[in-house]
């Protein structure tokens, strides 16, 4: 059919029309989900996605960071090496086997951990027992927990914690364990915290780590009286603090008098896989189940623990969750069944047997250095090394601290404590700092106190510790102990300067490792302590920046960050050379000058003000007086023009200057007279050190010379003790600057009583004999 023109070329533009408002929206839409894009959406995720070389240089940035990161992080990546490389790849094929069918996975996760099992059972010398991988250490005991309520609690399944009401189970810990570690079996299980049971460690026999025995049979005995029920016993093989082994043979009779079930833990659980074994370890072969870190031990990374326990009841193994019908959570072990094939058993054993041989060179050298005392159980083969800075005092020594005590509290015999924890605890950081590889830190022990361990099957295979790095760490504690001893001793000796010292506060910090804390007072009359305080923050922050400016060895700070005293002077470790009284001295002197320094420049303020307001008053008065003298017409100002033109008036200036030595209105007379400004009173000079004494080329500040030199005479050494005892004999209450001028009055008197000798001794060896001396000579010719 024919279509009218007309009506085709409405359609054409109404089509046009159309499509032009559908643009439009379009392009609105677009812009409304580009700005929802923009404004909602993370920045990676926006657009079609991001490169596979983007996103790993995204990894590496978080890794490395822009800045530079602890270098123990960065040193723990540069020493994963292939057996790391296998278990990393043993997550990457867990999640690829897992896409597999249901049936040939099932197969093949049942080889893995049935190999995986056998293997660990083998080298651990735990026969027939089972295995359960997890990721955190402690929820293999948690499911043993579980698996020992079902076993004991037929009921536990149907009724719940009824069942443990009528008969409440206990759960007996070491107080010697992991810090809450029986709180959070109590959390993850709804039990009570009265269902957990800290035994004591020996007091008076044996090991002070280990579980006292006796004391648990009679706890047992208390429980079961009460109508409790004895569940479960953690012990250890190597606590965590000094790897102390239980006495896993006598544990294990007691639990199986009682029907409980034993778990031991511990670091020295590795030491199973080695040719030879210490008895009390061999022991924990006879347990229910242990706990292994093998990722620690080996040096392998996101490896799982392992829980190996004996248990007849399949079902009762599931119900606690140490089984899965899941083949996906049987892939734990892949990681671990890749890494023990790669390292093979010469490998495993050769990296435990490295460990161990690790502590035993540490321990012998140990053995010889003096101030150390070691902590560790069996020196033969002790896996764990604890050792603590100690020194020990003469009987002498403690009877003269025993007389001081009436007068003076002494810190090392009523703190000692505390001091030696502070001083073990800055060691251990010290060492931890110089010697990374060595992996070395700091544990508190409720006996001992703070001290150093040294645990290498924790740290070493990751850290890639070997036999020179302990060399150097010996190395490095040989340079810290004279340290630490000298600082020790001068501590009582900078008290006691000190409180001695007018204008100086000792100020006790028994967390402070060093010297010792002073403040310098800041005395005045007013009653605002507001005002006092920021007076006192500003002179101790001063005398802070001035004694660092000083050439010395000392460290000067303002104490820790936290927990520290304020306006205080904290003062760091010192060596023995360091001359105590000079010390304080200096300190005592810069404190007072800075304050005088800050009350001239008030008392200038005052003066200045003063004169001002004088000034005021005189200017008035000048210009009362010339009104007068001028008289009322010249104040007009046509009138006084015109009069000043006829008779002019000259009057003599009269100005006025501000001296601020003085702190008076002097008149600018004599300056018109000589046309010159006078200088006025010399100014006060600035208050210095009285005891600053003059040092060698190249000597640092603060040290005393332990013997003398030969380049001094006996002459020179006698003139410097009367220089000392002049110095000492002067008035007592001199300010600085008078201090000064008397020392210059001594200097001069000095000079001329030195000349005088000089004429003296010139006249005695001149050419020219006296007169006795001549007729003598004459008469002896004669003869």
């Amino acid at each position: 059919k024919m279509v009218d023109p007309t009506l085709a070329e409405m359609g054409k533009n109404l089509n046009e029309a159309m499509k032009m408002l559908e643009d439009n929206q379009r392009k609105v839409e677009e812009e409304n989900e580009k700005k929802y894009a923009r404004k909602d959406i993370p920045g990676p995720l926006q657009g079609s996605g991001q490169d596979m070389v983007s996103i790993l240089q995204l990894v590496q940035n978080l890794m490395h960071g822009e800045e530079e990161e602890e270098t123990s992080q960065s040193y723990r990546l540069q020493n994963l090496g292939e057996q790391g490389h296998m278990a990393l790849l043993g997550h990457s094929l867990a999640a690829y086997i897992s896409v597999l069918d249901r049936e040939r996975l099932r197969k093949l996760t049942t080889r893995i951990l049935s190999d995986t099992t056998l293997w660990l059972c083998r080298l651990f010398r735990y026969e027939n027992g089972s295995a359960y991988y997890h990721e955190d250490d402690r929820e293999g005991l948690l499911k043993i927990c579980r698996l020992v309520i079902h076993t004991h609690y037929e009921d536990y399944t149907l009724e719940g914690f009824n069942v443990l009401y009528t008969k409440q189970p206990v759960i007996y810990i070491s107080s010697a364990a992991r810090t809450g570690l029986g709180q959070a079996l109590c959390n993850q299980l709804g039990l009570p915290l009265s269902c957990v049971c800290r035994v004591p460690c020996n007091t008076m026999f044996g090991s002070q780590h280990q579980m006292d025995v006796a004391l648990l049979d009679r706890l047992i005995k208390d429980d079961v009286e009460f109508g409790k029920l004895p569940l479960l016993l953690v012990a250890n093989a190597g606590t965590p603090g000094a790897g102390h082994t239980d006495k896993l043979g006598r544990l294990k009779e007691l639990c199986e008098q009682y029907k409980m079930w034993l778990h031991v833990e511990g670091v020295n659980l590795a030491t199973l896989a080695l040719g030879y074994v210490s008895s009390s370890v061999l022991a924990a072969t006879k347990c229910d189940s242990m706990t292994l870190t093998l990722g620690s031990w080996l040096g392998l990374p996101a490896v799982p623990a392992v829980t190996l326990y004996r248990h007849e009841d399949p079902s009762l193994s599931l119900a606690a969750g140490l089984t899965s019908s899941q083949p996906v959570e049987k892939l734990r072990a892949l990681p671990l069944w890749l890494s023990l094939q790669y390292l093979g058993h010469d490998g495993i054993v050769e990296r435990i047997k490295h460990a161990s041989q690790l502590s035993q060179r540490l321990l012998e050298n140990l053995k010889n250095l003096d101030f150390i005392k070691t902590s560790v159980e069996d020196e033969l083969s002790s896996p764990v090394v604890v050792f603590k800075f100690f020194q020990e005092y003469s009987n002498r020594d403690q009877t003269s601290h025993a007389a001081q005590a009436s007068t003076i509290q002494h810190p090392i015999m009523s703190n000692e404590r505390h001091i030696y924890d502070t001083f073990n605890q800055w060691l251990g950081e010290q060492l931890a700092q110089l010697v990374p590889a060595s992996g070395v830190d700091v544990v508190e022990l409720e006996d001992e106190g703070t001290c150093v361990r040294f645990s290498p099957l924790m740290t070493a295979a990751v850290l890639g510790t070997e036999i020179q790095d302990i060399d150097y760490l010996v190395d490095c504690l040989k340079m810290k102990i004279p340290v630490l001893t000298s600082t020790l001793q001068l501590r009582e000796e900078f008290e006691q300067e000190v409180r001695r010292t007018v204008g100086l506060l000792y100020v006790e910090d028994l967390a402070w490792p060093g010297l010792g804390v002073v403040r310098y007072n800041y005395h005045s009359d007013e009653k605002n302590d507001d005002k006092q305080e920021k007076e006192l923050e500003k002179i101790n922050t001063e005398l802070l920046k001035k004694l660092n400016e000083l050439e010395s060895d000392l460290t000067f700070s303002l104490g820790p960050e936290f927990g520290g005293q304020k306006n205080c002077v904290y003062i760091g470790m010192v060596t023995e050379d360091l001359d105590v009284s000079e010390l304080v001295e200096t300190i005592a002197a810069t404190g007072r000058e800075i304050e005088e320094n800050s009350r001239l420049l008030e008392n200038m303020t005052e003066v200045v003000r003063k004169g001002i307001q004088e000034a005021q008053l005189q200017l008035q008065k000048a210009n009362e007086e010339r009104l007068l003298e001028e008289g009322l017409l010249r104040q007009i100002p046509v009138v006084g023009s015109v009069l000043n033109w006829f008779s002019p008036f000259q009057a003599s200036p009269k100005g006025r200057t501000f001296n601020l030595t003085a702190g008076s209105l002097e008149s600018t007379e004599s300056m018109y007279v000589s046309k010159a400004q006078g200088t006025g009173s010399t100014p006060p000079p600035t208050p210095t050190s009285s005891l600053a004494k003059q040092r060698l080329p190249g000597q640092k500040a603060f040290k005393r010379s332990l013997r003398s030199s030969d380049g001094f005479s006996e002459t020179s050494s006698i003139s410097h003790c009367e220089d000392l005892d002049k110095l000492d004999q002067r008035p007592p209450n001199l300010s600085p600057g008078q201090e000064q001028g008397a020392l210059e009055m001594e200097g001069a008197e000095e000079q001329k009583e030195v000349a005088e000798a000089k004429t003296d001794t010139e006249d005695i060896h001149s050419d020219k004999p006296p007169p006795e001396c001549t007729k003598a000579e004459d008469q002896g010719s004669q003869r």
